[in-house]
């Protein structure tokens, strides 16, 4: 009797568990795509109305064009096929769906990135992309030849590290409105990306480890 009763216990604890996670993941994707929306309207909408402060900057943009627009392009792909890698029912009930956006994804990085270097090159910001860059090709690389190789738990990890850098496209873009970041140096710009760029896979590796980090200080508390 006793044994059904901790297994009860165990099930009611795993489901609390899933639950509580599920809606973490949830809170999480609408904070992002709230932030994704918010970049559109401030920095998209505002370029295309040639807002004073993103002048010259939009002026820049115009004269890249040929290689931008294939680079945002791949950009958004990445950006907007990532999620689906993380839903579990796409997964589950539509496994070749989920392998043909990680194709996407994959091919979209790596054209994106290497679009990025060519832009940047002999350029004041080089530094500050190269780091980017590499971070999202390396973690990328290691998602693909994890799926590859079968290993699903260090595949689903990976991909977690290179959305994360992914995402550094909106969560630097969020500081837009702030006067002060346009007024940075070139050396303050690159240390600003390097940052977020470390920051952004730094947070996926802490909430990767969170649930054994809770637990080891659990366990030595009741020591």
């Amino acid at each position: 009797m006793s044994q059904m009763v901790e297994t009860l216990a165990a099930a009611e604890k795993t489901v609390s568990s899933l639950t509580s996670r599920g809606s973490a993941k949830s809170a999480l994707w609408i904070v992002m795509w709230l932030a994704i929306g918010f970049v559109f309207v401030t920095s998209e909408v505002l370029l295309m109305a040639d807002y004073p402060a993103y002048h010259a900057y939009r002026l820049q943009l115009i004269a890249d064009r040929f290689l931008l627009i294939p680079h945002a392009t791949c950009g958004a792909l990445a950006l907007l096929s990532g999620p689906f890698q993380f839903s579990t029912r796409i997964r589950q009930k539509h496994l070749k769906l989920h392998r043909v956006l990680g194709r996407v994804y994959v091919f979209s990085v790596f054209i994106a990135a290497s679009i990025a270097l060519t832009i940047s090159w002999g350029r004041p910001l080089f530094v500050g992309t190269a780091v980017q860059a590499s971070a999202w090709i390396i973690c990328t690389t290691m998602a693909f030849i994890t799926a590859r190789n079968r290993q699903i738990p260090q595949h689903r990890q990976w991909m977690m590290r290179s959305y994360a850098v992914t995402f550094t496209f909106i969560s630097l873009r969020l500081l837009n409105l702030w006067p002060a970041y346009w007024d940075m140096s070139d050396t303050a710009f690159n240390y600003t990306i390097t940052a977020v760029t470390f920051a952004s896979v730094l947070t996926v590796d802490i909430g990767i480890s969170w649930r054994e980090i809770i637990t080891s200080r659990r366990n030595a508390a009741a020591r």
